[in-house]
């Protein structure tokens, strides 16, 4: 079955309060501007998640919630604590919880695991700043097996490139 995977970085974080935990850092202006866009833009290239599994942090809480007032349709979300600050063997290790029926995954977290899990998928290493968006295809029965095959890069969305 052809899988689609989205691999998104949070939205620019604020690091106003130096003595707030990293789990805990909200989004800067720039994050609360970039998010609505991708999430835009994603839309016009009908790349809308069917499922998005996320870090439980509060910038990929707020960047997720700035994204799916944008979109038509709101997709389910699981947050999880395994998804912060992981990297490909923590995104597998979620992927047996995934529906074997559900074509497209949007998964939302960190550096530097996001660039090591697309390097990964892909071969290619690219680096990944804030509100950046990896749109991978690949090919597995189940969400587990597509994870150990090659994936192609379909495009890499950056904000500072959309039209």
């Amino acid at each position: 079955m052809r899988r689609e995977l989205i691999v998104m970085r949070h939205a620019k974080s604020s690091w106003k309060q130096p003595t707030l935990a990293d789990h805990d850092r909200p989004l800067n202006n720039r994050g609360k501007r970039d998010a609505p866009r991708v999430a835009a833009y994603l839309e016009t290239l009908d790349w809308l998640p069917d499922s998005i599994v996320s870090s439980d942090a509060e910038r990929t809480r707020q960047t997720l919630e700035l994204m799916c007032n944008r979109w038509s349709y709101r997709p389910p979300i699981t947050w999880t604590r395994a998804l912060y600050l992981a990297g490909w063997s923590e995104v597998y290790g979620v992927a047996d919880r995934w529906e074997s029926n559900i074509q497209r995954v949007m998964i939302v977290g960190h550096n530097p695991g996001w660039e090591a899990l697309c390097a990964k998928l892909t071969g290619h290493w690219q680096q990944m700043t804030t509100a950046n968006v990896a749109l991978l295809t690949g090919q597995g029965a189940s969400w587990r097996q597509a994870l150990l095959s090659s994936w192609e890069l379909v495009q890499w969305v950056r904000p500072r490139e959309i039209p």
